[in-house]
């Protein structure tokens, strides 16, 4: 009679690389929060953060990534145990993804103070080039860059003004938003008004794609389209 053996040191880093990777390979939100985790010990080297606040950001970064292998974890084990709908089964995975929202609010908020002086120091001087921008300076940046979206829609032949096709209008006026709110916010500001507009961009980039009216290529390009119309005459303006 055999025995099974016991799981080598190797085995047992095997085992969690491979629970690492089914998590990316099948989770939507990991692979954003790996990419997202990317983005920010890279900014992290480029603006130079001090020890402490390369610390702190490493400790947020992995406690959402955690949080969310947690969560995931606990959504597998409940799916496995019950076929059928539980009250306390949902409250449980209602749990566990709450407590990935905490773990990420927490992470913006220390991205936020590690990085808020640093960025607006460095943009500063770009950013200053341009003269306070008047309302009418937006709403013409706006202007533009939906007759761009509707001219590449009737050149490309797919979609409506306002629905489908390529490029994504919606994302193009998100992402052309966030310039300008980048632009006429003062100084003392900018970084945290950026961001918001920003974020909120995003969002409405993710609802066009998780709704079918776009495909992920349409907004990107829309998303790029929109900031680099708006840069442009803001930069031509100033």
């Amino acid at each position: 009679m055999s025995t099974r053996r016991s799981p080598t040191i190797f085995d047992s880093f095997n085992y969690a690389f491979e629970g690492l990777i089914h998590v990316l390979r099948t989770q939507r939100n990991m692979r954003i929060h790996f990419a997202v985790a990317v983005i920010v010990l890279v900014l992290a080297l480029a603006v130079g953060v001090s020890k402490i606040e390369l610390i702190a950001l490493l400790v947020s970064v992995t406690f959402v990534l955690v949080a969310e292998m947690i969560n995931t974890a606990i959504e597998g084990a409940i799916d496995v145990a019950t076929s059928s709908f539980d009250p306390m089964a949902k409250l449980a995975k209602d749990i566990a993804a709450g407590a990935v929202l905490l773990a990420t609010i927490n992470a913006v908020a220390v991205g936020y103070l590690v990085f808020s002086g640093k960025v607006a120091d460095r943009s500063a001087r770009l950013l200053d080039r341009v003269r306070d921008a008047p309302a009418e300076l937006t709403i013409v940046a706006l202007a533009v860059t939906v007759i761009v979206v509707i001219s590449l829609k009737a050149w490309t032949g797919s979609g409506t003004p306002l629905r489908g096709g390529l490029p994504s209008g919606h994302a193009a006026i998100a992402f052309g938003a966030w310039i300008a709110a980048t632009y006429a916010a003062g100084q003392e500001h900018r970084f945290l008004v950026s961001t918001i507009a920003f974020v909120m961009a995003l969002l409405v980039a993710q609802t066009r794609v998780e709704s079918g009216v776009h495909s992920a290529i349409e907004v990107l390009l829309g998303g790029v389209l929109g900031t680099l119309t708006t840069l442009a005459l803001f930069q031509l303006a100033g």
